[in-house]
């Protein structure tokens, strides 16, 4: 991925922007509604308008990850929103996790490889034990591509979940994803398809497990 593409999902997380939101904005700048769609002329142009929007600027505020790091635990921290293991997916409630971890005040202090392997284990762990799927952020030999993804590892403890409170939106998973992203496969997929696919199953989640979260 990108660094714009990259930072193109940040801003957006920052912003709190919907879906709809979301695609609105990038048609309203590039005709696109997807970011994996655009040149890096096109995702600049889309980062510039965010900030013209009132994109918080990260590497001037306490409350917003910063460092070599904080895209990672970004990632993680909503993966775990995601799984209705957390209520707050905002920056500020991950750092207080880092900080709780490391001892450190900011992610932006996460310079050394040991400070930074902490958190994320910590995350991860905590993420495998709460969601029951001892699989998740695992690879194993012998099994392929797919089964190896964080993303449809993270995708399946969602469904998982689901299927035990009887709130998935569909009978099957790979035939859900493949209605909501136009007839894809998972192979086929974009970075934008899986992040919005997790996010749909996360409503999912949270709305039939209110009590979940932590």
């Amino acid at each position: 991925m990108s660094a714009a593409l990259k930072a193109i999902h940040a801003k957006r997380r920052q912003m709190g922007l919907d879906d709809d939101s979301y695609r609105a904005l990038l048609t309203s700048v590039t005709g696109k509604g997807s970011s994996a769609a655009m040149s890096e002329r096109e995702r600049r142009a889309v980062l510039d308008e965010m900030d013209r929007r009132g994109a918080p600027k990260s590497a001037t505020r306490r409350d917003r990850a910063s460092g070599r790091y904080a895209g990672k635990l970004q990632a993680l921290w909503i993966a775990a929103y995601n799984l209705g293991i957390v209520r707050d997916k905002t920056d500020a409630a991950m750092l207080a996790f880092v900080k709780r971890q490391t001892g450190l005040d900011h992610s932006r202090f996460l310079r050394e490889p040991a400070d930074a392997s902490r958190a994320i284990e910590a995350l991860k762990d905590w993420m495998r034990r709460a969601s029951r799927a001892p699989a998740l952020f695992r690879y194993e030999k012998g099994l392929g591509r797919l089964y190896n993804d964080d993303r449809f590892q993270i995708l399946i403890a969602q469904w998982g979940q689901l299927v035990s409170v009887d709130g998935c939106p569909a009978q099957n998973l790979e035939q859900w994803a493949a209605d909501m992203t136009g007839g894809k496969t998972f192979a086929d997929m974009s970075d934008d398809d899986w992040i919005d696919l997790m996010n749909v199953l996360g409503a999912c989640l949270r709305k039939a497990k209110p009590e979940a979260a932590s």
